[in-house]
């Protein structure tokens, strides 16, 4: 029996639905001050590190809504941010539907703030020099 320890499994992509490419396309672009890639009609790619996040818009693309997966928005997206500060700025001004007034310190250490992005995709800023894995710091 092989014992299965997650070590040669990878995440490479996560999708984040929108329901306008173009709107989310120009939003990420300047959260992550990258113009990405459009890889289809209604998918955008942007290269972060070793992970891609994709915006997909389900119609722009062809495909149907009816996939419940597309509808399921409660798990956040966190990101790690080498100026913290300044990307709160940016989101505090932007089109977001909440963005944390303040940026807060976890009980684990992490400093971060939450948003919910113009599509209703909760995600959520961590400075890079104090993301926790779980680990030992």
């Amino acid at each position: 029996m092989n014992n299965f320890d997650g070590s040669d499994v990878n995440v490479f992509r996560i999708i984040i639905p929108v329901n306008n490419i173009e709107q989310a396309t120009v939003f990420y672009s300047d959260v992550f001050e990258s113009s990405g890639e459009r890889v289809s009609e209604g998918r955008h790619y942007f290269n972060l590190g070793t992970l891609i996040i994709a915006i997909y818009d389900p119609i722009a693309d062809g495909d149907s809504v009816e996939r419940k997966w597309v509808l399921h928005k409660n798990h956040y997206v966190y990101f790690s941010a080498e100026s913290l500060e300044n990307v709160h700025e940016k989101l505090l001004k932007s089109i977001c539907r909440h963005v944390d007034q303040k940026i807060n310190t976890m009980p684990w250490g992490e400093r971060l703030f939450y948003a919910i992005d113009p599509f209703g995709n909760p995600i959520c800023f961590v400075d890079e020099t104090t993301v926790f894995t779980g680990n030992s710091h």
